[in-house]
């Protein structure tokens, strides 16, 4: 089931990502903005769209957010999104979505929380979220021709920032971005605010998370070839 209703690190694929690969065309949707008009995912202003992926449970995501709305800041000529996704560590507080209207109104709740970056909400289902490969916190760099020119399974902003740098001077992004935690600070006043069940349902599943994330995940970058296209192509 797409929207469970307790965190299983089972319900990832923590060792092959699926989503689309730089030099790939990058899916596109009619999704729902967090104020409730209808868009499309690819239509954006600038050279590039820095799409990733979140939700209000997701600590990863969470703990990322003032250095993403930095990368706004400084690049005002490249488009940025959210799209927001299932709830990563459902709680009682804040339960997996059950209808369309549960997942605008948290995404509702994260554009009152300050998020400057605009908000795209995708279906029930998860149609867009799974085209992209599924994690909660991954993250795109699309071109204006509707390619990738970069991508990861996990979101590290520092190589983010590098990565678009590295596509705006027309160089590939061919960077390797190392998983990092945020600190457990943050993890615990996400999962806090999730409510009853967030949290015991993270800590069952972290031992197995430190594994494929900090351990496996890290060894195949170390040991693999980071993806690079150039920022223009075609696909």
């Amino acid at each position: 089931m797409y929207n469970y209703d307790q965190f299983s690190a089972k319900d990832y694929d923590l060792i092959n990502f699926r989503g689309p690969k730089p030099g790939t065309a990058a899916p596109d949707f009619e999704l729902t903005s967090a104020e409730g008009a209808s868009v499309r995912l690819l239509e954006f202003e600038g050279d590039f769209l820095v799409l990733e992926m979140g939700s209000l449970t997701c600590p990863l995501f969470q703990g990322r957010r003032k250095s993403m709305n930095d990368l706004k800041s400084s690049h005002p000529d490249v488009s940025t999104a959210v799209l927001y996704v299932r709830e990563a560590h459902p709680g009682a507080n804040i339960p997996s979505h059950q209808t369309n209207q549960d997942k605008q109104t948290c995404a509702g709740r994260l554009l009152k929380d300050g998020e400057r970056r605009r908000i795209l909400v995708d279906d029930l289902e998860g149609t867009a979220h799974q085209a992209y490969g599924g994690y909660p916190n991954s993250i795109f760099i699309i071109n204006r021709n509707g390619c990738v020119v970069y991508a990861s399974d996990w979101n590290n902003p520092d190589t983010t920032h590098r990565a678009l740098s590295c596509l705006k001077q027309g160089k590939p992004a061919d960077l390797r971005a190392w998983f990092k935690p945020v600190p457990p600070s943050v993890s615990l006043k996400i999962l806090k605010a999730g409510g009853k069940g967030s949290m015991s349902d993270f800590l069952r599943g972290l031992p197995r998370l430190i594994w494929n994330n900090l351990v496996l995940r890290n060894i195949r970058l170390l040991n693999g070839r980071a993806i690079g296209v150039l920022p223009d192509t075609e696909c």
